[in-house]
């Protein structure tokens, strides 16, 4: 495909600066990226240049080799790259862990309201849709006479008895 003949001249200038040394708006390494900021054109009109390309490419015949900072630095960016994938997955599984303690939490708080209201009789412990209340063991179940009903204490605690324990 074919250029315009103002921007093969621009090309043609360039390329001769780039080889020469003596380059005007680039750090003069030879890569087409400079021949296109150098000539003042887009990357894309530099690949449509094909009689430019074939040229540069018989001045410029094997691919600039990166130096062992470039290598180290994208060495460094592969290794932070994966490091985030591995974050992203981290903190997706946290917040499914921290959805599913909030929901526990929830739960727990609209039973544990039931009892409350269930105690001072305002109305009767129900179940919240198909959970059913949990009834467990504590190492304090043997402390406590369970038959005797709960009670709010003066400080607004549940407990057996007026006094604290």
């Amino acid at each position: 495909m074919a250029v315009s003949p103002a921007s093969e001249a621009k090309l043609r200038a360039a390329m001769t600066r780039l080889l020469a040394g003596q380059p005007q708006h680039t750090d003069g390494a030879l890569t087409k990226e400079n021949l296109a900021r150098e000539a003042g054109v887009s990357h894309a009109t530099v690949h449509r240049a094909t009689d430019v390309l074939t040229e540069w490419n018989a001045h410029v015949p094997r691919p600039i080799k990166r130096t062992l900072g470039e290598r180290a630095r994208d060495d460094t960016i592969t290794t932070l790259r994966a490091q985030v994938i591995r974050a992203r997955d981290h903190a997706r599984e946290l917040q499914g862990q921290l959805d599913a303690l909030a929901t526990v939490t929830a739960n727990l708080y609209a039973e544990n309201l039931a009892l409350r209201r269930h105690v001072h009789g305002r109305t009767p412990a129900t179940t919240h849709g198909d959970a059913t209340p949990l009834h467990c063991q504590t190492p304090f179940s043997g402390l406590v006479n369970s038959s005797t009903p709960l009670e709010q204490r003066p400080d607004g605690t549940l407990g057996h008895g007026g006094a604290h324990a």
